[in-house]
């Protein structure tokens, strides 16, 4: 097999063809600076205005775009710097979302994620515009001829499971009849945030989910209450309301969507590899690429690739943000071309396998070895393709 893959110089990179994925790519969010944690601890406490807060959001987040861009990368966000969460943080931006501190947290390897308890108080719907678009409309503002900006959000998918699972839904049956009614809201409700961000000048969305990763854990079943039989036509369910809020969006939006395990502080609450969900999420989901979670044995071999339906796009995770410990850039190398086996070279990126901060706490390793990972990935990527 050919060892090289051209891909366009800097300079032939311009506003009008740059789009996500690129060779060497990113997740999303970042480990939040020290200065940032203490201006929301003091924001929490009620000693600083929201305003002063934002100041320093602001600040963090303009440099850390200067710091992306500074190592060449072509896609900037905002690191996810104003959530505490992954993806509870959106679902709160929505009317009849109700959240209170945890008591118990979710259950992760060896650690629970202290993270907000988010439940339905009434209706899902979207009264306002949603806090999200005017975050992005921040990061746009930092776009170049080399850099477009990504907004990413948890999944209409992830969205349904929060109010959905048996931890939810009782609360959830209070206000809603049947879970095709509560679909028909959410699908509505991304539409509205879609369209807002596609308003702005997004053109970038991703559609973060770990749905698939607890679908293929051999637990799954268990943990929605179901059967194995069960948990497959959940997943035609998820299936299903993802590709209507990307079929409902505008066409030259790209959407792609990225897939883990959990990633809370360096643990994880999901294993399994892909094959029990290739077949729906690979063959049948209508993403323009998968970015997926391929650092260690949890998440198996490259076979399922084979299911990747059409001309989509798959964005290799196989550098780890769970741990400072920089790869073997020839094993990584290796793997890549082990994925080439199952969907052609051209398809594939590279990227670690998730954020390095998915939850404000971040992973277990600095700052300085947050920028050797993604070194070592634009290193990696420049000498396969070019």
């Amino acid at each position: 097999m050919q060892r090289k893959l051209k891909i366009m110089s800097l300079e032939e990179i311009t506003m009008s063809n740059v789009q996500t994925p690129f060779r060497y790519d990113y997740v999303g969010s970042f480990l939040r600076p020290e200065k940032l944690k203490q201006a929301r601890r003091q924001f929490d406490e009620g000693k600083i205005p929201y305003a002063e807060l934002k100041v320093v959001e602001d600040e963090a987040i303009t440099e850390l775009i200067g710091k992306i861009k500074e190592l060449g990368y072509h896609v900037i966000t905002d690191g996810e710097f104003r959530r505490a969460t992954w993806h509870l943080d959106f679902m709160w931006g929505f009317d009849g979302i109700g959240h209170v501190p945890t008591k118990t947290g979710l259950p992760f390897h060896g650690e629970s994620a202290m993270i907000d308890d988010t439940y339905l108080t009434g209706k899902v719907g979207l009264s306002g515009e949603h806090p999200f678009v005017d975050h992005f409309r921040f990061v746009k503002q930092f776009e170049d001829e080399k850099t477009i900006a990504k907004q990413t959000i948890p999944s209409p998918a992830q969205f349904l499971a929060q109010f959905t699972m048996p931890f939810n839904r009782e609360e959830t049956e209070k206000y809603y009849d049947s879970d095709e009614e509560l679909v028909n809201d959410i699908v509505a409700g991304y539409g509205k945030v879609i369209d807002d961000l596609y308003a702005a000048g997004c053109r970038n969305v991703q559609l973060d989910d770990c749905t698939w990763g607890m679908f293929a854990d051999k637990t799954g079943h268990l943990m929605y209450g179901t059967t194995q039989e069960g948990l497959k036509e959940i997943q035609k369910v998820y299936k299903d309301i993802n590709n209507r809020v990307i079929a409902n969006a505008s066409k030259d939006l790209v959407i792609n969507t990225h897939v883990c395990r959990g990633n809370f502080h360096s643990t994880y609450a999901s294993s399994g590899a892909y094959d029990p969900v290739a077949e729906i999420l690979f063959g049948e989901e209508n993403a323009n690429a998968y970015y997926l979670e391929f650092d260690d044995e949890r998440s198996g071999g490259f076979a399922p690739l084979a299911k990747v339906s059409g001309v989509k796009k798959v964005v290799l995770g196989l550098i780890t943000t769970k741990s400072p410990k920089l790869e073997c850039k020839e094993e990584v190398i290796d793997r890549i071309y082990e994925a080439a086996k199952y969907i052609p070279l051209e398809r594939l990126y590279l990227s670690p396998q998730c954020g390095f901060a998915s939850c404000e706490i971040g992973n277990k390793l600095t700052e300085e070895e947050q920028w050797a990972k993604l070194k070592l990935v634009k290193e990696i990527a420049e000498e396969v393709w070019g």
